[in-house]
């Protein structure tokens, strides 16, 4: 029985220091299985588990070290060895607020001082007036931003494993609460709160376990669009300009955008319903469906009914900004296709128009000449992710298909 001490020590302070990272990080087999009380419990309990873990050790050695040859002895010190090795590696180099930074220069600028390419997408958000444009490029290496939008605290959030893309208001009862990237979770992002140090899921906003288990934060909405889009809409917005301390990091995210990026975890899956497919996932109340990237690329609008509400889901000419709104309006439901239009400077664009009236349509959702000129469809919030990501997040999901629903 003695001899097992050891051993037993060994295994004990490897697995604790192994699976502390193990559970929470993108490791062969670690994000497909339902283990976030055990990663939770040996992270909030490391240090109980390490001093058991060196105690037994001690015991085994004071037990059997005299007993040991040469070669065992020098066994047991190259395991040690090992340990110090892992400890480091796993510490300092695999953990996630040791991989991915905050910027540390957090620069708005307005469209003519931007060096941000028009082409690169970008999460916009509105608040009180303020508008600002968030490039993905730059916000999927640090995962979250922190920042104040009309006087309104937000966190800018995205994870690029599962291309969910969200903003949240950091209140919590009451007080600004400030968060760390812990992790990830079924290939989602977990953060931190620093009072309780409960873990919150980056694609629901919702902790996942600790002290708060259960509790929301609230989504404050927000759009995914190139930045020429963007500030077509809103001209008098601010967009974040790469930290160049991490111009290494930003440059490793190049062909996300277009899912042709190299790394097996964030590019796309071209085919549809795949693992890595792109799809629309639109929530209303407790129902929710997922709309195909690819239908979309190819009708260009589709229109549903989710929930008793009526929708429309429609894609720029740039064929990568969409957005999604409430077909309703003053007690009528509007259908829609999309035509070209003769602008004013005797160009030729695509513009949306009701079947109902005639009217065109901006990309804004604002009706621009007919006899609804002036009227505003309200604005649904939509997010382009990975079918997993939000099969997972969504399970009760309905998969809408072109061809059911002509």
């Amino acid at each position: 029985m003695r001899k097992l001490v050891l051993p037993a020590g060994l295994l004990l302070l490897f697995a604790a220091e192994i699976g502390k990272v193990y559970f929470i990080m993108p490791f062969p087999g670690s994000q497909r299985a339902d283990t976030l009380s055990l990663a939770y419990f040996i992270h909030r309990n490391i240090w109980i588990l390490r001093a058991a873990a060196i105690l037994t050790i001690a015991a085994g050695i004071y037990l059997r070290w005299t007993r040991f040859g040469k070669l065992k002895r020098s066994a047991t010190l190259l395991v040690l060895a090992l340990y110090a090795v892992i400890f480091y590696f796993f510490n300092y180099k695999f953990l996630a607020d040791k991989m991915f930074y905050q910027p540390g220069v957090r620069s708005f600028v307005t469209q003519t001082e931007n060096k941000v390419k028009p082409q690169q997408l970008v999460l916009g958000v509105t608040i009180n007036g303020e508008s600002k444009a968030y490039p993905i490029q730059i916000i999927g290496y640090h995962h979250q931003v922190q920042d104040t939008i009309g006087g309104t605290p937000v966190i800018v959030t995205y994870c690029t494993v599962c291309r969910t893309g969200r903003v949240y208001s950091p209140m919590l009862n009451g007080k600004k609460e400030s968060f760390r990237l812990v992790g990830m979770d079924h290939f989602n992002a977990m953060f931190e709160d620093a009072s309780s140090g409960s873990w919150w899921a980056q694609a629901t906003g919702t902790a996942v376990t600790g002290k708060r288990k259960g509790q929301q934060l609230d989504l404050i909405p927000s759009e995914q669009v190139t930045l020429a889009s963007w500030f077509r809409d809103h001209p008098d917005g601010t967009v974040l300009q790469p930290d160049t301390t991490y111009k290494k990091q930003y440059k490793d995210l190049e062909g996300f955008d277009n899912g042709t990026i190299k790394g097996y975890l964030e590019k796309r899956d071209s085919g549809s319903w795949q693992f890595k497919s792109w799809v629309v996932g639109i929530s209303l109340g407790q129902a929710s469906s997922a709309y195909d990237w690819n239908d979309l690329q190819q009708e260009k609008i589709i229109q549903d009914s989710l929930s008793g509400t009526p929708l429309l889901l429609a894609l720029e000419p740039d064929s990568v900004s969409f957005h999604a709104w409430d077909r309703r309006l003053d007690g009528q439901t509007l259908s829609f296709q999309m035509k070209d239009s003769l602008t004013g400077w005797g160009a030729m664009m695509q513009l949306l128009t009701d079947n109902n009236s005639g009217s065109f349509w901006n990309w804004n959702g604002k009706c621009i000449s007919g006899t609804l000129k002036d009227k505003q469809l309200t604005k649904l919030q939509a997010s382009q992710e990975f079918w997993h990501a939000w099969q997972h997040f969504q399970p009760a999901t309905r998969q809408y298909h072109i061809k059911k629903n002509k």
